[in-house]
């Protein structure tokens, strides 16, 4: 199963932001065992890193890309991308953005804390709780 992640939940295992850095390890480890197919966008690596630049600095910033991009597929982010997510219903232009690099990439659903975000998605939207759950169904 492919699923984006939102950068959220990134961001909730990069920082230990407690209690949600719990499942995003779960859901992180679920991507690393390819028990399901993990997708960032191309827009969460770029601030994912620019974050953590600020945070622990550059070379760490990069250790933490360097990681990210060996668990993940990226969902790229083009002209079309950029030009469905001005034409959406989102209220949040990077969720539209995360929204349209999975819908043009094929991706079968998007996991988020932010599920209320996605209401216009026409790709399932689940939370971290909620596909732990269902990926736990599956086994």
């Amino acid at each position: 199963m492919k699923i984006l992640f939102d950068t959220n939940i990134v961001l909730d295992l990069l920082l230990d932001r407690k209690p949600f850095s719990d499942l995003a390890t779960i859901l992180f480890s679920l991507a690393e065992e390819k028990i399901i197919a993990g997708f960032l966008g191309a827009t969460t690596v770029t601030t994912i890193f620019y974050l953590a630049t600020k945070v622990v600095g550059k070379k760490k910033a990069e250790e933490a890309i360097s990681k990210l991009l060996t668990i993940f597929t990226i969902a790229p982010v083009n002209g079309s991308v950029l030009e469905a997510a001005l034409k959406s219903k989102f209220s949040d232009f990077e969720d539209a953005v995360l929204y349209q690099a999975a819908y043009h990439s094929n991706i079968q659903a998007i996991v988020t804390r932010d599920v209320v975000g996605f209401k216009h998605s026409t790709i399932p939207v689940y939370s971290p709780d909620e596909l732990c759950t269902m990926v736990k169904a599956l086994k």
